[in-house]
């Protein structure tokens, strides 16, 4: 399944791994893979994630505090917003 993002992920992520970068460049990594290897488990198994919002599936990361929302789209998996557990569950909503 292709995996599309919308413009402002790649805000989301930066930021993220700005925050980690400080801490120790190996957490920003750590972060980078756990992010992409969830990704790519959504992409093989859409279906297999529960909804986090009205048409959206949650995916939470395992080793940090984030997760993010997708939509599935005929043959696309489009993600919308990463997020931490803590912020506003309707960050990032307004996003198609």
């Amino acid at each position: 399944m292709k995996v599309v993002y919308h413009p402002a992920v790649q805000r989301d992520v930066n930021g993220i791994l700005r925050h980690y970068d400080r801490i120790s460049p190996a957490f920003g990594d750590e972060f980078w893979d756990d992010l992409m290897g969830h990704i790519q488990e959504a992409a093989r198994n859409p279906e297999h994630f529960h909804f986090g919002a009205p048409d959206r599936r949650r995916v939470n990361l395992q080793k940090f505090p984030y997760y993010f929302l997708f939509r599935l789209m005929p043959g696309v998996l489009r993600i919308t917003v990463v997020r931490h557990h803590k912020r506003h569950p309707r960050f990032g909503l307004s996003r198609r």
